[in-house]
């Protein structure tokens, strides 16, 4: 076993940390928070301001998505990440400039899923899961954290700067803040223990013939696409669902919103915890049926106190989802593989994060309700936390087994 140094374990958590809190957590969890400003601006429906989230991970994801993971693979995460920092805070920074122009809203959406694709979940997963082992999954806990800790933040800095400033200065501060936060810390971290540095002779890679021989491959496809489409679906349209449906102001729409990350910082931290003590795929099968245990909580949403409880349990099922697939994958197939594996699950997983809110977008505008959409995104919730329960609890072919 490879001797790895506490004070690097704990500067590569960090810049996973910085890393999650930019791309993920202000960027993913942030512009949803301006769909209603678009709408009302622009005169968009809701599957236009889908769109841009749903065109850039359907071309990107496939494009990118495999070679991504290859090249990490290959050559390390820290390369592909800054370029990936760099082109999602850019991205906000070009949204915040636009003029209502479809095309250019699009173009802008393909490089924040470009810097998703290079500098979010894929980079990260890899790089914390070289860099520990017995403790793996409080160190994916510990970065991930910076998802719910800045889509936390996100709606509360967003509601104190449109008090001042107008929807695009806002969004182009978000943009800045993403990279002044992440870069620095990109920059200087090491690839693996082995101290991989740029220039180096990239070592022969593990094939994955064994892994698409597998059944639990396709079942955790299959369960994390169904997931992350769900939690997609719900979170993306929730914002519009409060302001627009319900007819909340835009504080509240935004204190929901917050608590549902604030949730999630629970959830990474409890799912991280039992991952290291109990079988990951009954800790991956509790964190899906969160999920769809907390969807139809938003039927009832004109109750007092239902949107709080739904933030709670919504937000902790939300905490573990992206933090215990590339536990569990790492589990049954070792991570020398683990690059390129999660590029073909996040690749999935864009697509099913893409396709799951504009299809729920197409049925509000055609019905005016969201009442059919939440019913399609119970079904497909429970359809993933079925593919979880088939999995096997644990698969390392010996090729693949990390040594």
């Amino acid at each position: 076993m490879l001797e790895r140094p506490r004070a690097a374990q704990i500067q590569v958590a960090a810049t996973g940390f910085l890393a999650l809190f930019a791309i993920v957590g202000i960027a993913l969890y942030g512009l949803p928070l301006y769909y209603d400003f678009w709408v009302k601006e622009f005169g968009w429906t809701r599957e236009q301001v889908t769109n841009g989230n749903a065109y850039s991970k359907l071309i990107i994801g496939p494009v990118f998505g495999f070679a991504a993971g290859w090249m990490i693979d290959r050559f390390g995460p820290r390369r592909l990440m800054i370029a990936g920092i760099l082109m999602a805070g850019g991205a906000l920074i070009g949204l915040s400039l636009m003029s209502g122009a479809l095309w250019i809203f699009y173009a802008c959406y393909l490089f924040n899923a470009l810097g998703y694709v290079c500098g979010g979940p894929l980079p990260n997963q890899v790089l914390l899961s070289r860099w520990f082992e017995a403790s793996r999954g409080r160190a994916m806990g510990v970065a991930y954290l910076g998802i719910g800790i800045g889509g936390a933040l996100v709606p509360l800095v967003t509601r104190e700067l449109i008090k001042t400033l107008s929807w695009r200065q806002a969004l182009c501060t978000l943009g800045v803040l993403m990279i002044v936060l992440a870069l620095p810390m990109a920059l200087f971290v090491k690839e693996s223990p082995e101290g991989t540095t740029p220039g180096a002779t990239p070592k022969p890679m593990a094939p994955l013939g064994n892994v698409f021989k597998s059944p639990a491959f396709y079942l955790i496809a299959l369960g994390s696409m169904c997931s992350i489409g769900a939690v997609g679906g719900a979170n993306q349209h929730l914002k519009l669902f409060l302001t627009l449906d319900l007819q909340h102001d835009q504080a509240f729409a935004l204190d929901i919103a917050s608590l549902v990350l604030a949730s999630s910082i629970a959830g990474r931290l409890l799912m991280g915890w039992l991952a290291d003590r109990m079988a990951k795929k009954h800790v991956m099968l509790l964190i899906y049926l969160l999920i769809a245990g907390a969807i139809p909580l938003l039927f009832f949403a004109r109750t007092p106190g239902v949107l709080y409880l739904f933030a709670a349990i919504f937000g902790l099922g939300l905490g573990g989802e992206y933090l215990i697939i590339p536990l569990m994958a790492a589990e049954l197939f070792g991570v020398k593989v683990l690059g390129r594996l999660m590029g073909i699950v996040i690749t999935a997983d864009g697509v099913a994060e893409a396709v799951a809110p504009k299809f729920i977008g197409r049925l509000h505008d055609r019905t005016g309700s969201y009442d059919t959409g939440f019913f399609v995104l119970i079904g497909i919730a429970l359809v993933g936390a079925t593919a979880v329960a088939l999995l096997p609890r644990k698969q390392v072919p010996p090729e693949t087994a990390n040594v």
